[in-house]
């Protein structure tokens, strides 16, 4: 229990007016897009100086709530999951190279994420989803002298998967998740010579969709992640 003698500290004027701001354009009195009132018009509002609504200010753009550009207005963003997501991505990545384990955690999320998203898939994919999957199988293959485009046409399969479900969230956590992986296994850019399995694979993925097995699409990606889990752990 504190006692009666532990300091009080007393919050910044600039705490209070980011508070503000955001409870306005919480409550809708500034919509997604429209300009803030000016630093002189905040100045008054508040009764502040000009140092802590800067300041306040520079910390909801940090946040991604506002958008402050030179010689422009500033404006309230427009939110979106991938948005918010790509907010934490530098932190996420000191996270992530802070410690080992904290990498193979990800790898577990992304697993229990994409099993759940290849099930919904399988149940939801109609003739076009199965058209452009196997299109972006074929698009892969077509890289297989470009190791670096390999991956990207790899991770657009995997995001593909996720984008069935129509839920932009499920789609910006599914490519958060693809790109911290990929970034902490750059120098496996080829796939140690294992294109062709993971091809197999994608291609085993696609036809339990298209015959709308969600038990066998996840028994065919789990086999495509373990697989490539032991190739990480090999060259690691």
């Amino acid at each position: 229990m504190p006692s009666d003698t532990d300091p009080i500290s007393k919050r910044k004027l600039a705490d209070e007016i980011q508070d503000r701001l955001i409870e306005v354009i919480r409550n809708g009195e500034i919509a997604p897009g429209d300009p803030l009132p000016s630093e002189r018009e905040l100045m008054k509002r508040f009764g502040v100086g000009r140092p802590a609504v800067r300041e306040a200010m520079q910390t909801l753009h940090t946040m991604g709530l506002i958008t402050i550009s030179h010689g422009e207005r500033t404006r309230v963003s427009e939110l979106s999951a991938d948005v918010v997501l790509r907010q934490i991505d530098t932190v996420a990545r000191l996270l992530l190279s802070s410690s080992p384990e904290n990498l193979e955690l990800l790898k577990e999320a992304r697993r229990f994420f994409e099993l759940g998203m290849v099930r919904q898939a399988a149940e939801l994919a109609d003739e076009a989803d199965i058209a452009e999957l196997r299109q972006l199988v074929e698009g892969q293959r077509a890289q297989l002298d470009d190791a670096r485009a390999f991956i990207q046409a790899d991770i657009a399969f995997h995001m593909k998967l996720a984008g069935i479900s129509q839920n932009p969230i499920f789609l910006a956590v599914s490519e958060a998740m693809l790109s911290w992986v990929f970034h902490y296994h750059s120098d496996l850019l080829h796939w140690s010579g294992q294109e062709e399995a993971t091809l197999e694979e994608h291609g085993a993925i696609v036809d339990c969709i298209e015959r709308k097995d969600p038990e066998g699409a996840a028994a065919a990606l789990r086999t495509h992640l373990d697989r490539s889990r032991k190739l990480y752990q090999h060259y690691s």
